[in-house]
């Protein structure tokens, strides 16, 4: 996605060799055109296979999941941060540890929401070492629901996250494939 690319090279700011910093435009201040661009291009990559949710993490996974969500007529689920005091009783809950916060948190959907006859689509803003995902995958798999994929808006390939989905077998859609953040320059994988 080359709007994608170019948003991240004039927008983007490369903290270290392991952080990428788009809070201009992904993950605190939303490009809704591009958000647009981004939730088209996933349904495009997902049409045809039977989607009927979609599962994302709560903040920076909700504006792509919702406009790929629009463009495949499908409601879009958010695991939240498990600190409501109206989300208590039949719950999934998984935890997931955030490299970037240092942080682990409790995500928890709703069972009313997400069953064994859904086949879902897992979005989220960044895949790195794959611990989001994988809190999702035990999300939705506590459901009994299925797999359809992992859409990803930008995807550190540095990183270990890709191998590890993809040797369990996910299909993998990332928008932006990020090669290498060395010397505080985005360097793309293709």
């Amino acid at each position: 996605m080359e709007s994608l690319k170019q948003k991240i090279c004039s927008e983007g700011t490369v903290l270290s060799e392991q952080v990428l910093k788009v809070d201009a435009f992904l993950n605190h201040q939303i490009d809704p055109k591009l958000m647009q661009e981004i939730g088209h291009e996933f349904a495009e990559r997902f049409k045809g296979q039977g989607i009927t949710k979609i599962v994302t993490i709560e903040a920076s996974g909700i504006a792509p999941a919702v406009m790929a969500g629009l463009e495949l007529g499908v409601p879009v689920i958010f695991a939240r941060k498990y600190q409501s005091l109206t989300l208590k009783d039949n719950l999934y809950i998984s935890k997931v540890f955030s490299f970037t916060k240092q942080t682990e948190s409790t995500l928890a959907i709703s069972s009313k929401h997400l069953n064994a006859d859904d086949h879902v689509l897992l979005v989220d803003d960044f895949l790195a070492n794959g611990h989001a995902a994988k809190a999702l995958i035990d999300l939705v798999g506590q459901a009994g629901a299925s797999i359809a994929g992992i859409g990803v808006v930008i995807e550190k390939s540095f990183q270990s996250g890709r191998s590890t989905l993809d040797a369990q077998g996910y299909r993998i859609e990332s928008l932006a494939r990020i090669k290498s953040l060395e010397n505080g320059k985005v360097t793309f994988l293709e």
